[in-house]
């Protein structure tokens, strides 16, 4: 096919319509290139529920086969399933799904040994050159050993390992509704949660990527709704919702009303502190709340603040050897992962911090969620630049403001703080605040919100 790799290439992985954009005849080359570009004489393979996943994971393997390199395909499985496969067996790893995007996409995330990212810096941009080339002489001949073509479950052995992390045996019962909106969260739950003291009532368990419930993206509040009614509905301590491919975890309370997801971090930053002795560095992104460092510091950690985006969170866990991260996205990094992202032992922490004590989860979770957030607002500009330049005239002559460049402007006073980042892809500029108290949210993100659209 003519395919136009800029348009599927992102930053962090490889995504697009399916046939129109890429289709399965691309996919070998890729597989072709991934073998290339990470030298490997072994690599894992897997795929989600999506109905062109199978064919394009096989095209795949298939690829990297006719390389020389031999292919483990772990089939059906979660995207922190196929981290774990990784890891476990010190292979470079493919993952297709194109997670919470609609039926008709589909996508690659790559990875090294160890489950080590793979991005535009540390191979992607090769991997695109390759095919790029291919497409245009045509795919290199076969290696003159081919590899070989095994299968492999790892589902049992990847619960195990998420089990031995959190101690959920002596929790008091809990009632949990999970909504998997028809993704692979319906078939990792089921296995991880076995033998454990829950009462699980599933929702859209049934694996189906053409997502005929709701769209397996629960950021969008519209995802959450069917939760929050169902969770008060059972009675339930509390709910969970995963994304398409389960690499996201996000929680409702018994009430049905949304824990954010910068709470969560803190309240695994302060467990994940205790497990390691009081100790240890925790990253966030620049966006999550000022209560995370709080928490960090409360508990005998170190907090590191980040740019947005999982390739940062990683390159820093690596470098700093920190034992957690977290992000306002509900992406939950763990050292005791290979620093890879995990929503399922995010959601056994709230599980087990929860069977832990007595008391319902709005109360255990209100010591986490001390700040009023305005939530990401996003705005049409036409200049980028000069909206930035001025918000930053607009306050740097303050004294009790301090401004900082890490991503995009972050404007911050001792009550308040707002970030303007810029879209990379998109003419947009993307605002969250936060201040000590609803109206002084709401006055700094409209004083911040008349400048970006004046």
């Amino acid at each position: 096919m003519a395919a136009d790799l800029s348009q599927i290439v992102k930053a962090y992985d490889v995504r697009g319509v399916v046939p129109d954009q890429w289709d399965e005849s691309l996919a070998a080359l890729f597989g072709a290139a991934f073998a290339e570009v990470t030298g490997a004489a072994a690599i894992v393979v897997g795929h989600d529920m999506r109905p062109s996943s199978p064919g394009l994971s096989r095209a795949f393997a298939r690829g990297a086969a006719d390389r020389g390199v031999d292919v483990t395909e772990i089939g059906l499985c979660s995207t922190d399933q196929l981290y774990y496969a990784s890891g476990a067996l010190n292979l470079p790893g493919a993952m297709f799904t194109a997670s919470h995007n609609p039926a008709q996409y589909n996508g690659i995330k790559l990875c090294r040994a160890g489950a080590a990212p793979v991005g535009q810096d540390t191979g992607l941009a090769q991997i695109r050159e390759l095919v790029e080339k291919w497409l245009e002489s045509g795919a290199p001949e076969p290696a003159a050993g081919r590899g070989t073509l095994g299968t492999r479950e790892t589902l049992e052995d990847y619960a195990a390992h998420l089990r031995s992390l959190v101690d959920l045996t002596s929790i008091r019962p809990l009632k949990v509704v999970v909504d998997a909106g028809n993704g692979m969260g319906g078939h990792t739950v089921p296995t991880v949660f076995a033998g454990l003291p829950l009462t699980l009532v599933p929702m859209y368990f049934e694996l189906d990527g053409t997502f005929p419930n709701h769209e397996a993206n629960p950021l969008d509040p519209a995802n959450l709704v069917d939760l929050q009614k169902r969770v008060p509905a059972e009675g339930a301590d509390l709910g969970i919702a995963f994304d398409g491919d389960a690499d996201r975890c996000f929680v409702v309370d018994e009430h049905g009303d949304p824990v954010s997801p910068s709470a969560v971090t803190a309240l695994v930053a302060a467990r994940e502190l205790a497990r390691n002795g009081g100790t240890g560095t925790v990253i966030h992104n620049l966006i999550t709340s000022r209560t995370v460092p709080e928490v960090v510091r409360e508990n005998g950690g170190t907090p590191v603040r980040t740019r947005v985006g999982h390739s940062f969170i990683k390159a820093e866990m690596a470098r700093s050897g920190a034992i957690f991260g977290g992000e306002h996205s509900a992406h939950y990094y763990f050292k005791d992962f290979w620093n890879a992202d995990t929503g399922m032992l995010a959601a056994l922490h709230v599980l087990a911090a929860l069977g832990g004590q007595d008391g319902p989860l709005s109360a255990l979770v209100a010591q986490y969620d001390r700040y009023t957030g305005s939530g990401e607002i996003n705005s049409t500009v036409a200049d980028q630049t000069g909206r930035l330049a001025a918000i930053r005239s607009a306050y740097e002559h303050r004294a009790d403001v301090t401004l900082d460049d890490l991503d995009g402007l972050t404007v911050a006073a001792p009550d308040w703080w707002f970030n303007v980042r810029p879209s990379n892809t998109e003419p947009l500029l993307r605002l969250n605040a936060e201040a000590k108290d609803p109206a002084t949210m709401t006055k700094i993100r409209d004083e911040a919100l008349a400048i970006i659209r004046a």
